[in-house]
């Protein structure tokens, strides 16, 4: 067996980081034919923090920074193989996480805390893994979740602080929170969310490119808009500087901008555009129009994801 440590590789400076995470994909890593057979892989599941501000969302996009790319890029840099991380869920541009999850396979024989060193050693500072562990093989990140929690904050006095603009919606406007607390209600349970989904493909069904790289099947995705929110409720936190509202929302699964068009309709019923009563007609319409506008990127986080017992059967989740 050869001990041949691997050759260290120093760290991309910050000016190429943007640049590395979109055109991985692009690259080809050429195989020596006369190489020995390749090692079994071991599945991993790992936990991840990211501030979206900077990042055209979760996805790999050719030429742009995204988080799926900054770690596929980082994971290639620590061990020679380039494996995409499939993500719990695809967060949009400029959207934060405080616990996502991606699973992926690799060959490098790399124990569980040096993982997490290392990625953390190599990633940009506004990305953070906070958890490394192996998965068993049947595990698939977004195939095996079961539940999502999803956070929104907006800040209600007139001035933000500059520390938290990147992460609030600052909504310095009167708001009657009873009106908004009984709108979140009418959401729980099992509905079908199409109003409250965005008006782009990824609201029908279709087809969507193969996420691994050297794939050549195309997966086929039923993007039905029926959907169980298990919680839906709005909370006031007081800081030193103002007050901080918060839509938490616990549900098997979300479409396209589903909180953030959530968040944005029941805006409007706290300004008294709509009632809080209107919303099972919003529901029961079908169509985007019938709901409020979207709410901004910057005030949504993926709080956390659930997944079922080893040995329980998965749930479908988007």
């Amino acid at each position: 067996m050869n001990s041949r440590k691997p050759e260290y590789i120093p760290p991309l400076p910050p000016e190429n980081r943007a640049a590395r995470s979109g055109n991985l994909l692009s690259e080809r890593i050429p195989v020596n034919e006369f190489s020995q057979p390749a090692a079994p892989s071991q599945n991993w599941k790992i936990t991840v923090a990211y501030d979206g501000t900077e990042f055209r969302g979760w996805q790999v996009q050719p030429g742009q920074p995204t988080v799926q790319g900054e770690l596929q890029c980082a994971l290639h840099r620590i061990t020679g193989e380039a494996p995409l991380p499939q993500g719990s869920g695809r967060t949009d541009a400029g959207v934060h996480a405080l616990a996502q999850v991606a699973s992926f396979a690799l060959q490098a024989p790399i124990p569980e805390e040096n993982l997490r060193r290392a990625l953390n050693r190599t990633l940009p500072a506004s990305i953070r893994v906070l958890e490394t562990c192996h998965a068993p093989a049947g595990f698939h990140a977004r195939h095996s979740a079961v539940a999502k929690t999803y956070e929104y904050r907006i800040w209600r006095h007139e001035i933000c602080p500059p520390v938290l603009a990147r992460y609030v919606y600052a909504f310095p406007f009167p708001m009657d929170l009873e009106a908004i607390r009984a709108s979140a209600a009418h959401f729980l349970g099992r509905h079908d969310f199409l109003s409250f989904a965005a008006t782009d493909p990824d609201q029908a069904t279709r087809t969507l490119p193969p996420q691994e790289p050297e794939s050549h099947e195309w997966e086929a995705v039923s993007l039905t808009a029926i959907r169980t929110v298990s919680h839906s409720i709005w909370t006031e936190e007081p800081t030193d500087a103002g007050s901080l509202l918060v839509y938490r929302v616990r549900g098997n699964g979300f479409l396209h901008h589903m909180v953030r068009n959530l968040v944005g309709t029941m805006l409007e019923v706290s300004r008294g555009r709509l009632r809080a009563d209107a919303i099972p007609g919003i529901l029961a319409a079908r169509v985007r129009s019938a709901a409020g506008p979207t709410a901004p990127a910057r005030g949504l986080f993926l709080q956390s994801v659930e997944y079922p017992a080893l040995g329980s059967e998965p749930g479908e989740i988007e």
